[in-house]
C-alpha cells in the first residue's frame, strides 16, 4: 500500500495567486510593449519609463484584477484539469496518454479563459493606465470598481470583449503548463534518476514555461490589443489584419518579457501547487 496526494480543486487558483504576486511587474511591462503602435522602447527602457514617469510602486498597478484573474481563470482550468485528471487515473490506473492530455488542457483552458475575460479586461486596462495622459485614464480604483464600470458605462457585452482571443490563449497556455509540465514530470521520474521533489517540480515546470509561452504568444497579443482597444477593431480578423500590417514579429511583441514572467510564473505556480498538493491534499491509499 502507497499514499499519495491530490490537489483540492481550488489549489490551482491559490497558487496561481501567489505566482502572479511575485510576476506582476513583468506582466505589466508585458502589456505595456505589446499595446505599442511601433516598437519603441524594450523591455529595460520601458520599465525604467514607468519608474521614471509613476514610481516603482506603479509596477504594481492592476495587482488586485490580476489576482481576481487568476481567481477565476486558473481556477477553473486548474480544477477542470485536476478533476478529470484523477478520475481518468482511477478507470485506468495509469497515466494518462499525452494526447488525451492535451485535449483535456485545451477544453479546461478555453473553459478558464471564457470565465476569466472580464478579470482579464480590467487588468489589461489598470495595467495600461499608467502609461497614458492622466486625462485619459480609466482610474479603476480596484477589479471590482473596473468590472462594475465597465458594465454599468460600456454594457454588459463589452466585458467579454476579446473572450474568442482569451479563451483561445487559456486553451494553449494550460496545453503549454499542466499538460507539458505533467508529460515532463512523468518523463523525468521515468528515468529513475531523479525523485518526485522540488528540483523535479522546477524542471518539468521550466519546460512547460517555455512550451507555453511560444504557443499562446501571437494570441496574447491580439487578445491585449482587443482587451484594450477603445473601439477601433470591428472584430478579431481587423485586430490580426491590423497587427500583421506591422510585420509577422509584431505578432511575437513582448516575447522576451511573456517568456521572462511566463516561466517564473509557471515554476512557482507548480513548485506552490506541488507543496501545497503535499501538505494539505487529499489523500489518498493505493
Amino acid at each position: 500500500m502507497t499514499e499519495k496526494h491530490r490537489s483540492r480543486w481550488y489549489f490551482g487558483g491559490i497558487s496561481s495567486s501567489a505566482a502572479a504576486c511575485v510576476t506582476h511587474p513583468l506582466d505589466l511591462i508585458k502589456v505595456h510593449l505589446q499595446t505599442q503602435h511601433e516598437v519603441r522602447m524594450r523591455m529595460v527602457g520601458m520599465t525604467m519609463s514607468v519608474v521614471e514617469r509613476e514610481g516603482v510602486l506603479a509596477l504594481y498597478c492592476g495587482l488586485s484584477a490580476s489576482v481576481c484573474r487568476q481567481m477565476t481563470y486558473s481556477l477553473t482550468r486548474f480544477a477542470i484539469y485536476e478533476t478529470v485528471s484523477d478520475k481518468m487515473k482511477d478507470w485506468t490506473h495509469g497515466p494518462m496518454p499525452f494526447y488525451q492530455k492535451v485535449l483535456l488542457g485545451f477544453a479546461s483552458g478555453f473553459a478558464g479563459g471564457f470565465i476569466g475575460t472580464p478579470a482579464d479586461m480590467v487588468n489589461v486596462r489598470m495595467q495600461n493606465d499608467v502609461k497614458v495622459p492622466p486625462a485619459l485614464r480609466r482610474n479603476y480604483a480596484h477589479a471590482l470598481d473596473g468590472l462594475f464600470r465597465v458594465g454599468k458605462e460600456e454594457g454588459m457585452k463589452k466585458l467579454f470583449s476579446g473572450a474568442t482571443m482569451a479563451s483561445s490563449r487559456g486553451a494553449l497556455v494550460t496545453v503549454g503548463q499542466l499538460a507539458c509540465y505533467d508529460q515532463s514530470k512523468q518523463l523525468v521520474l521515468g528515468t529513475g534518476a531523479m525523485q518526485d521533489n522540488i528540483l523535479t517540480h522546477f524542471l518539468a515546470s521550466i519546460i512547460a514555461g517555455g512550451c507555453a509561452t511560444v504557443l499562446c504568444q501571437p494570441l496574447d497579443v491580439l487578445k491585449t490589443r482587443l482587451m484594450n482597444s477603445k473601439g477601433e477593431y470591428v472584430g478579431v480578423l481587423h485586430c490580426v489584419t491590423d497587427t500583421a500590417k506591422l510585420g509577422p514579429m509584431a505578432f511575437y511583441k513582448g516575447l522576451v518579457p511573456a517568456g521572462i514572467r511566463l516561466i517564473p510564473q509557471t515554476v512557482l505556480t507548480f513548485i506552490f501547487l506541488e507543496q501545497l498538493r503535499t501538505y494539505c491534499g487529499i489523500r489518498v491509499i493505493t
